[in-house]
């Protein structure tokens, strides 16, 4: 039996029911990331590249520089 896949919606992305928000899963061992308002375009990767980017940019304020 397939697993569902559960999203979770960012809190910084202009609220739980607003168009503009970036929602987070995890599925087999991966990370998912999707914009809400376009739910088929699924960024597929490794929970640690993830970490790794959210790390980058905190560490620089948001800036990828």
């Amino acid at each position: 039996m397939a697993q569902e896949i559960v999203w979770q919606k960012s809190s910084y992305s202009g609220g739980q029911d607003g168009p503009d928000c970036l929602e987070l899963a995890t599925h087999e061992g991966a990370a998912l990331l999707r914009e809400s308002d376009a739910p088929g375009d699924v960024l597929r990767t490794r929970p640690e590249a993830l970490a790794g980017l959210i790390r980058r940019v905190r560490a620089t304020g948001g800036s990828p520089r």
